[in-house]
């Protein structure tokens, strides 16, 4: 679609549908109404190579500026990612090197193509070491006496650590301005992020104007809640959904959304009529939902088989097919046993024991069909075994 093929004021209308806030919104109408593609960006954070349906939101909202005609840019911060962002976190974020935030900057795009257009006129990857890594220590210095400490104390996350007495390493000042100066290199109209990044995007309009450009328009989206209905949705926590997990798990995760947020995932997720969808009822608004997202992910054919999948499980079927894992013998102790929150490691039905202990809190974790109630206890490994997380993840124990 060209962006002259519908007024700016539909684009605007469009653009403004789930979004947290525009601002300047009469900016973002002017920038439209300039007749050509703007350039919209995003900042991938090379930290987590692995993306969930959180992602989706800000990445749902890039191909609507693609579909109208505009160019997005992703800016993989392989540099940055050096720095460590501090968004959202209570202490210094770990720093990765160069060549960990590349290959997830490679791992970010491919999962991100199962959103967006990859049409080269609509999008755009460039790494921001590209102008980042050039600069030296007199550039540094005029870039950090574009900004004042006074504004850097305003983000939340550093007014808390401040007042609590922690350490607030100077780099971390830092990361802001470096994102800013992805806008300053690219030019960007636009730049997208979830609320947790609404500070960043302002310092980038403020040092888009110190460099002589016209600052940008900020757009934020909202922080998907995870599966438990408390906390943003996050790997770490376990209650995501990934975009590029099976269909079959993401049909059986989207069946376990709470009802008090079904309708975020809805708006958010989906092109669904969310009034009309929830008034079917609750069950038939979580098919809806779950049908409507591995559609989009995995595509048309994959829906039914994940749903007949889901049915089966539902009823208590147990897969003849399942992944098979082996426990070294270095493993057990004396008797043949593991503690079952190691097991649950070893057989990838958790990332840790913290996250099998919680499993087991939850009620998640079953060995033999028989729900786990007690983290200390100790399975005897015999062939034939099978533990399982939810409904629809396996896997048969034997030992090695």
């Amino acid at each position: 679609m060209n962006a002259a093929a519908i007024s700016p004021e539909e684009q605007l209308e469009t653009l403004k549908r789930g979004a947290v806030q525009i601002a300047p919104e009469g900016a973002l109408l002017a920038k439209l109404k300039l007749g050509r593609p703007l350039v919209v960006k995003l900042g991938c954070d090379p930290s987590r190579p692995d993306l969930h349906l959180g992602h989706a939101v800000v990445l749902r909202k890039l191909r609507q500026f693609q579909d109208l005609g505009h160019k997005v840019v992703l800016i993989v911060g392989d540099f940055t990612g050096m720095i460590g962002d501090p968004t959202g976190k209570s202490r210094t974020r770990p720093a990765l090197t160069l060549e960990e935030t590349r290959e997830n900057g490679r791992s970010y795009f491919e999962q991100a193509s199962l959103i967006l257009d990859l049409d080269p006129e609509r999008l755009q990857v460039v790494y921001n070491s590209q102008w980042l890594e050039p600069m030296n220590f007199r550039d540094v210095i005029a870039l950090a006496a574009r900004h004042t400490v006074a504004r850097m104390l305003e983000r939340d996350e550093f007014q808390k650590r401040f007042r609590a007495g922690e350490a607030i390493a100077i780099h971390e000042f830092l990361y802001p301005l470096a994102q800013a100066m992805d806008s300053v290199a690219i030019k960007a109209d636009v730049e997208l992020g979830g609320t947790d990044q609404t500070f960043n995007l302002l310092v980038g309009r403020d040092i888009q104007e110190k460099y002589g450009l016209e600052p940008q328009v900020i757009l934020t989206m909202p922080l998907l809640v995870g599966l438990d209905g408390l906390e943003k949705m996050s790997k770490s926590l376990g209650n995501y959904v990934g975009i590029a997990e099976a269909p079959e798990t993401i049909f059986s995760k989207l069946m376990k959304v709470p009802d008090t947020v079904l309708s975020d995932y809805l708006r958010l997720l989906t092109s669904l009529n969310v009034e009309a969808t929830l008034a079917a009822g609750p069950v038939a608004a979580h098919r809806e939902l779950a049908r409507q997202v591995v559609r989009d992910f995995c595509g048309a054919q994959a829906v039914a088989g994940a749903e007949e999948r889901y049915n089966e499980v539902a009823k208590g079927f147990i897969p003849e097919e399942m992944r098979e894992v082996g426990v070294p013998a270095e493993e057990l102790d004396a008797t043949g046993a593991v503690g079952v929150c190691r097991l649950a490691v070893l057989s990838g039905l958790a990332a840790s024991n913290g996250e099998a202990r919680r499993l087991i809190g939850n009620r998640g974790l079953k060995v033999n069909g028989e729900t786990v109630t007690d983290e200390k206890s100790r399975v005897m490994i015999v062939d034939g075994l099978v533990m399982s997380r939810g409904k629809d993840n396996f896997a048969r124990i034997r030992g090695l």
